[in-house]
């Protein structure tokens, strides 16, 4: 059995779960699970599917990290507003998937599944430091884009992107990114800067498109190359060197917040996986109804243990 390590942008799975689960799954108590039971299917799934040795959840202990707001106060305010918009009085009207969360964490505790976070980080700066520091091959399982920077052939790590759903995943290594891209992933997150993505709130640089910035990148390799070109007049038309240096000042903190961390003094933890307690696993389902869900994710760590 070759050791390979899964992570889990674990909010990203449970978000997807929520949405794609009918809320009128509930348990005993009328309090909706189906953001539970979806994660917990989707655990199943990945782990049949991709055989891991080991696993690790990792948590958002700050999804907007006052550090990047501070950089580009635009970062994520949409997601604040919708949140206001949707949830007016949290006290008298409970998010019902917030009201979730502690279930999915006591879940995880239960099938032996290590939480990790990080103070005034995402889980994707949890994920990029364990992604960068691991010795062996790294699957890391998200919907967010941002994190297509970790592939690295080299060292085995790839993503498992759900965006278009757990029917439709894909497995990204270098040359897929290539291909969807035009650009290595060493070079994405300056791609990214430079595109822009509506649903981090980040502008990018105004007319510069996916094609352009790719463009740009292969003929000058980083974002610093293009940024000193566009000041010298050179290796670009004049509109899109206009474009580049009017962006100059989102330029200069754009790359810190679309880069993910990997640098983080993250806790050791054992994440390989075992089997975890029947009698337990039994006990949980039964408590917040989660029946066949919680079954087959502990047979499926049965079955890598």
């Amino acid at each position: 059995m070759t050791d390979r390590l899964m992570l889990l942008d674990s909010a990203s799975l449970y978000f997807r779960a929520f949405y794609g689960v009918p809320d009128t799954v509930k348990a005993a108590d009328g309090r909706p699970v189906n953001a539970v039971r979806g994660f917990l299917d989707m655990i199943a799934k990945l782990v049949d599917t991709y055989e891991p040795t080991h696993l690790v959840a990792c948590w958002d202990d700050d999804w907007r990290p006052q550090w990047r707001v501070d950089l580009i106060p635009s970062y994520k305010t949409h997601r604040v507003a919708e949140a206001v918009v949707s949830a007016p009085d949290v006290e008298e009207i409970p998010d019902p998937l917030e009201s979730q969360v502690p279930v999915i964490r006591e879940a995880l505790g239960t099938l032996g599944i290590p939480i990790i976070g990080a103070p005034d980080h995402e889980a994707d700066d949890v994920i990029g430091t364990l992604a960068s520091t691991n010795t062996i091959p790294v699957d890391v399982v998200t919907g967010d884009r941002d994190l297509f920077q970790l592939v690295d052939d080299d060292r085995g790590v790839r993503v498992i992107y759900t965006g278009r759903g757990m029917s439709k995943l894909e497995v990204l290594t270098d040359s897929v990114v290539v291909t969807k891209y035009g650009v290595l992933p060493s070079q994405y997150a300056d791609f990214a800067a430079m595109r822009g993505d509506s649903s981090d709130g980040l502008p990018g640089v105004a007319g510069i498109g996916e094609k352009t910035a790719a463009t740009l990148l292969a003929a000058h390799g980083d974002l610093t190359s293009i940024r000193s070109a566009a000041e010298a007049g050179e290796g670009m038309s004049a509109g899109v060197r206009a474009k580049i240096l009017a962006a100059s000042d989102y330029l200069d903190v754009a790359p810190r917040v679309v880069e993910v961390v990997r640098t983080l003094d993250l806790p050791p933890v054992d994440a390989r996986i075992t089997a975890p307690d029947e009698e337990a696993v039994a006990q949980l389902a039964g408590t917040w109804s989660l029946g066949s869900s919680a079954t087959r994710a502990r047979a499926a760590l049965t079955a890598r243990a």
